[in-house]
């Protein structure tokens, strides 16, 4: 299995670098996502890396920062934690789960976030 570029992913979360970040992953992978609108119940599944390129492309176009941290891999598997704020000041933490493939792409990630306010 080939390794995903734990650097290349910290600077395109970071960097709002949209086409990069929707670039690691795989043709047909899936990104869940459970938050207070989205509940374990009902999560929003984001099904092929067009409708992530979609939902990464709304995200790094809102003019928020971002800060990777407790970045940790292994067997396949990728986690870690991100602070961001918007311009306004309102915060959000998430913490994600990525399974990668034999070459190195995002099959799918599990992202739980949690926010100050109403600013999604």
């Amino acid at each position: 299995m080939r390794e995903l570029n734990l650097g290349t992913l910290k600077r395109a979360i970071e960097g709002n670098d949209a086409a990069t970040l929707s670039g690691l992953f795989a043709e047909n992978a899936m990104l869940r996502i459970v938050d207070s609108i989205h509940p374990p119940s009902h999560p929003l599944d984001l099904k092929g890396r067009k409708k992530i390129a979609e939902f990464y492309a709304d995200v790094c176009g809102r003019g928020v920062t971002h800060h990777v941290a407790d970045m940790v891999s292994g067997d396949g598997h990728l986690a870690f934690t991100e602070e961001c704020e918007y311009p306004g000041g309102a915060k959000v933490f998430c913490s994600a789960m990525l399974d990668v493939d034999k070459d190195g792409r995002i099959t799918r990630e599990v992202m739980v976030q949690a926010w100050d306010d109403d600013e999604r």
